[in-house]
């Protein structure tokens, strides 16, 4: 007699297991997806980024030059107006 009301506890608890895990099963395709998603942002978003900072190397360079440039630029209205 007490196997029994083990046993149908036991399968009332599986029951309510399943029940309570049925939900989370049927949404993994979903969460699949956006997880898939958010991976490709990711990737997206670290070229983005590597992207940046190669325009700002080139931003400090083209700067230096610029600033070569003017002191050049100088040196010669100085030439010229002797």
């Amino acid at each position: 007699m007490v196997t029994w009301i083990v046993l149908g506890v036991v399968l009332f608890a599986l029951v309510v297991l399943a029940l309570a895990v049925r939900p989370v099963l049927a949404r993994l395709p979903r969460l699949r997806r956006a997880a898939v998603a958010l991976q490709r942002r990711q990737a997206e978003a670290e070229a983005l980024r590597s992207a940046a900072e190669a325009l700002q190397e080139r931003a400090g360079a083209l700067q230096e030059q610029a600033a070569v440039t003017q002191e050049r630029l100088a040196l010669i209205k100085t030439r010229r107006g002797r």
